[in-house]
């Protein structure tokens, strides 16, 4: 067996996009500081995230390979069965790193602890290097959080840890009909909509935008984040003589889908927020979203 790849993902830190905009570093803190923002705040920031990457970087076995890859280029970046993904950043990282992954385990590294919630990135610099600094992949005991796939009558298929979003590009009106699970027809129950779109959550997005949603429905329970289920909400549903509003809301269970057919020019799907990297549906196609085959294997 190859010795393992340790993959870093990182995003480009705001000290980086200032100076790709302003050119020098004079001119990104003059632009700053007309905003009531010191540069200072920003370089702290820049250089714990670059601390983290060293820490981690060195403790990596020497007979270990190692490869970096920022988070805009993850959708052209060839990951192998042989990695070992350590996501350096904010949570939000490691969603967007998941849809790319078919096994590998993920180690979410907190540069800024303290910062960040810490529900996906949960080890510190220097524990991370302690993990990785014993080259024993088996010390890496990983927890299984549930995905979520959709998937388009044509055979394209995104998927995503914390949601897929379905709707208008452009944040109009959304028309669809939506067939959802039915404990009392077998063929399920179908409704026509013309809404904001709808979004269908995991248990680790249940702490999210997903959150928000059950939260001004009244508390809905929500999966957890290791749960087999799914959590969906249709946003802004509007009532009208050939529109309905009420199938909204529900959860779908280990071998259910949720049937979406398009019914306007152009829908989009895509997952935790990438929305560069997205799925878009015509006329009469069908959007079938489920459950995901390939969990996160997050190292606990």
């Amino acid at each position: 067996m190859a010795n393992p790849r340790v993959v870093f993902v990182h995003r480009r830190t705001e000290l980086q996009e200032l100076l790709d905009r302003h050119a020098t570093r004079g001119q990104a803190e003059f632009f700053l500081r007309t905003r009531g923002r010191t540069i200072q705040d920003v370089q702290d920031r820049h250089d714990r995230l670059t601390a983290a990457l060293a820490t981690v970087r060195a403790a990596v076995p020497a007979e270990w390979r190692q490869a970096e890859v920022e988070r805009a280029d993850l959708s052209r970046f060839l990951l192998t069965s042989e990695d070992i993904i350590a996501v350096v950043g904010q949570d939000g990282l490691v969603a967007n790193v998941a849809k790319y992954l078919k096994g590998q385990p993920v180690i979410g590294i907190d540069p800024e602890p303290g910062a960040n919630p810490g529900i996906l990135v949960r080890h510190t610099p220097s524990a991370a290097a302690t993990l990785l600094g014993s080259g024993d992949i088996a010390r890496l005991h990983c927890q299984n959080l549930t995905t979520v796939t959709a998937t388009l009558d044509d055979g394209q298929q995104l998927s995503a840890l914390n949601e897929v979003f379905i709707g208008h590009a452009s944040h109009q009106s959304a028309k669809y009909s939506i067939t959802a699970p039915s404990f009392t027809n077998a063929v399920g129950q179908t409704e026509r909509h013309s809404s904001s779109g709808l979004i269908v959550s995991t248990g680790t997005g249940a702490t999210g935008w997903c959150a928000s949603i059950a939260l001004e429905r009244g508390g809905r329970a929500l999966p957890a984040p290791t749960d087999p289920r799914l959590a969906w909400f249709v946003r802004e549903a509007w009532p009208s003589p050939v529109t309905g509003a009420s199938l909204t809301e529900g959860l779908l269970e280990a071998g259910e889908v949720l049937r979406i057919t398009v019914a306007s020019d152009q829908l989009v799907v895509f997952g935790d927020g990438m929305e560069d990297d997205r799925l878009t549906a015509s006329w009469g196609q069908e959007i079938i979203v489920q459950l995901g085959q390939r969990p996160l294997r997050l190292v606990a």
